[in-house]
């Protein structure tokens, strides 16, 4: 039976081998955070922010897991960057210097991790773990992106990035296995 046939894509063979799989990840990876990196570049938007990188890793290293699914993903980073902007505009930081830049606060240290915690609720009843999403939240949170504009960037490249992650994987080592 042709790999075609069973289901697999041409690289389902190379990607089980450990050498395989590792060279599949890391190249995808690249390609896929670079494109992203060039959007936000044309764009002049952050387009490429650290939550990215753990996501492109679930989504070539362990294509099959509950959390590399794509709803998974797009849910866990919109109900990530929504329960940070909350927390970053009840706890009062609007309009403060990130906390990178202006310094770490306790508004800041509740507004974190009273929205990480909000994430992980959310996303454990609906059953859609998403691990990099809490990075998601951090990072808006914390006053690094919180404009609008900022975080229709971070939505944009989340979509863009399980896009790609998806039909990569799809074309290339074919559906999943249930």
């Amino acid at each position: 039976m042709s790999e075609r046939a069973s289901g697999y894509g041409p690289l389902h063979a190379a990607q089980q081998q450990r050498g395989g799989g590792a060279a599949y990840a890391a190249v995808l990876a690249i390609l896929t955070l670079a494109m992203t990196g060039v959007v936000g570049l044309l764009l002049r938007q952050p387009w490429l922010f650290p939550s990215l990188g753990p996501t492109v890793m679930l989504f070539f290293e362990s294509p099959r897991e509950q959390s590399s699914r794509p709803l998974n993903t797009i849910v866990g980073h919109v109900v990530g960057i929504a329960a940070g902007f909350t927390c970053y505009t009840v706890f009062g930081l609007s309009g403060l210097s990130s906390a990178p830049t202006g310094g770490l606060t306790v508004s800041y240290v509740w507004a974190g991790a009273v929205a990480v915690g909000i994430t992980t609720a959310v996303l454990s009843l609906l059953r859609l773990p998403h691990p990099p999403a809490g990075a998601s939240t951090l990072i808006v949170a914390l006053g690094i992106l919180h404009t609008p504009v900022q975080l229709l960037s971070m939505v944009g490249a989340v979509l863009l990035i399980t896009t790609v992650g998806w039909a990569s994987n799809r074309l290339l080592i074919g559906r999943q296995k249930r």
